[in-house]
């Protein structure tokens, strides 16, 4: 079916997540349903939420099924940062002028390239992109009018990644009176309406569903999807899990797949990027929830496609990110776990913020220097990344500097011993380092019971100290004092002749020595479930799997950062299935 701008409906779609069982069950002729709704939506977070609401104020029935305790998803662990734009109220309140046309022209702009030579939207569905845009502006006003509450300024770049360089178009959500999980109490006076963060999406969009009368189902894993006859009808309901409880519930319209995508599963990860091993285990929003690729793998066994691969592995925006804070597991930069959080117990440390990384040298898992540590992660367009700026133009990609960004991929490399991963970067430094810093580094701002932080008197005993569960291979002493003993000589020098780091300025000399996790972290997922305008699901030939929906990081062929692709395709997809006949 070919769609066209005016009959692209508006709706929503999101997700939780579970592990798949054998596809046998989703094939049997008879199922014993626990339940039966019109909608069932898996997942809570940036794409359900929208999702679940549209679907139940277009008139039906609609059950969301949580594989964790609480919703929210990873949603609610983001920064909340929110680059809709496509003419929406906010951006004309502050006179900014945009289109669902140009917001589509910016999306798809082949030319526009970052330093690193990696293109941010030339590989972007265009159809996907085209409801995208033509919905952009309506999601924004149906978030507004759900509760949710934007910092009162003028759009900025703040936080947007691969939005659109021709206009400003990022809105921040603000907290308002809304718990925030990070410290499991409201933000201060001073922050309410100042901080940007998805416990402000997230909770709003909560509490209007409740409201409107949709269930929630927490602690229902999801396991398998039900299909009549195997992989050639209809979607008719999903299996889940219930804390060792078989659950079936039919689906009279359709299913929504929003389980966040896969970026927590090692083997499926892998499939895009052979190098993400075991031990890049701190991914965003965990341990609030996991990206576990149930949702994919779900509709996989269905018959569904993937698609947008490029987009998971371009070396642009933050699908990988240099760590937020160092000596925790758990380093994504815009989540900082406090001893106040629920989620304390679990995520064990605060972390250290490095406000300036001249305070670190970064080794490999052998204590080797493998880039200067004051290198950028991959950086993403936003507006004016590219300035002069013309839709189209050789030129736009002529006129850039070549830059290539590569502490990442340095960090990534390994030991040359043949095997996969990078294996843990660990950010060595002294106790001046922690002082110029205002580091107390002992829990709990450190994971020391973890295997993620450890100290001694020396370097040499700091190296010998370095046991944990990813250290494949011993730090040997001697490879560690001669690495810092080169780089303090450099210091002297005032130039590193290694890896070219600005002028190194200061030495790593009084004790106690300290090593922090420093390793990567993985962010979003960006290629998913083949997917149409509709949200539809779609198979190997191409063509839809009636009664199946997906949206946000379980959807494939964007390559946007964050939340405005899951709310507006949870908007979407919404719609859409709550319209299915029966």
């Amino acid at each position: 079916m070919t769609l066209n701008r005016r009959n692209l409906l508006v709706g929503g779609g999101t997700a939780a997540a579970a592990a798949i069982a054998s596809p046998a069950s989703a094939q049997q002729a008879a199922v014993q349903w626990t339940r039966e709704v019109d909608v069932v939506v898996i997942g809570s977070g940036a794409a359900g939420l929208p999702a679940c609401i549209v679907a139940r104020e277009a008139g039906a029935s609609v059950i969301v099924l949580e594989a964790q305790p609480h919703v929210g998803g990873h949603a609610r662990c983001s920064g909340g940062n929110m680059p809709l734009g496509g003419g929406n109220s906010s951006q004309k309140k502050y006179g900014v002028e945009d289109s669902a046309d140009l917001l589509f022209r910016d999306l798809t702009d082949w030319s526009v390239v970052q330093p690193n030579g990696f293109p941010d939207y030339r590989y972007n569905d265009r159809e996907i992109i085209r409801a995208h845009a033509d919905n952009a502006a309506a999601n924004h006003e149906f978030l507004l009018a759900h509760g949710v509450v934007f910092v009162p300024k003028p759009a900025d770049r703040q936080g947007g990644s691969s939005v659109g360089n021709s206009v400003l178009r990022t809105f921040h959500v603000a907290p308002a009176d809304w718990t925030l999980i990070q410290t499991g109490a409201p933000a201060t006076p001073a922050q309410r309406m100042t901080m940007s963060t998805g416990n402000g999406l997230t909770e709003p969009l909560y509490a209007a569903a409740k409201k409107a009368g949709v269930e929630f189902l927490l602690e229902h894993k999801m396991t398998s999807l039900f299909r009549e006859g195997g992989k050639s009808g209809r979607v008719t309901g999903v299996a889940a899990d219930n804390n060792g409880r078989a659950v079936n519930i039919r689906a009279r319209k359709a299913v929504i797949i929003a389980t966040g995508g896969s970026t927590g599963n090692v083997n499926f990860r892998r499939m895009f990027d052979p190098r993400l091993t075991e031990e890049y285990c701190g991914t965003a929003g965990m341990p609030y929830s996991d990206q576990d690729a149930s949702g994919e793998l779900a509709a996989m066994d269905v018959g569904a496609a993937l698609w947008g691969l490029y987009n998971q592995t371009a070396e642009t925006g933050s699908s990988i990110t240099k760590p937020g804070q160092i000596g925790c597991q758990y380093g994504y930069v815009n989540l900082r776990w406090t001893p106040t959080s629920p989620m304390f117990s679990k995520a064990r440390a605060t972390g250290l913020r490095v406000s300036d990384w001249q305070n670190v040298i970064t080794v490999n898992m052998l204590g080797k220097r493998f880039y200067d540590e004051t290198g950028r992660q991959f950086t993403a367009n936003s507006y004016k990344g590219v300035d002069p700026y013309n839709h189209g133009s050789y030129l736009n990609a002529k006129n850039l500097r070549f830059d290539p960004n590569n502490w990442i991929n340095a960090a990534m490399q390994g030991i040359g011993d043949g095997q996969n991963g990078g294996g843990p970067i660990w950010a060595i430094f002294d106790a001046d380092a922690a002082a110029r810093e205002k580091w107390e580094p002992t829990p709990p701002n450190v994971d020391v019971d973890g295997g993620f932080f450890f100290s001694a008197d020396t370097v040499g005993e700091l190296a010998k100290k370095i046991k944990m569960k990813y250290q494949r291979l011993p730090m040997q002493p001697e490879n560690l004092e001669e690495t810092v003993g080169r780089y303090n000589g450099f210091v002297d020098l005032g130039r590193d002749f290694d890896f070219g780091k600005p002028r190194p300025l200061y030495k790593i000399a009084k004790p106690p020595f300290y090593a922090a996790w420093s390793t990567p972290v993985l962010h979003d997922t960006r290629a998913g479930l083949r997917i149409n305008a509709r949200c539809q699901v779609v198979d190997m030939k191409g063509e839809v799997i009636p009664g199946l929906y997906a949206g946000g990081e379980s959807a494939g062929g964007f390559g946007m950062h964050g939340l405005p692709r899951c709310t507006t395709q949870g908007f979407i997809a919404g719609r859409h299935a709550a319209a299915e006949r029966v």
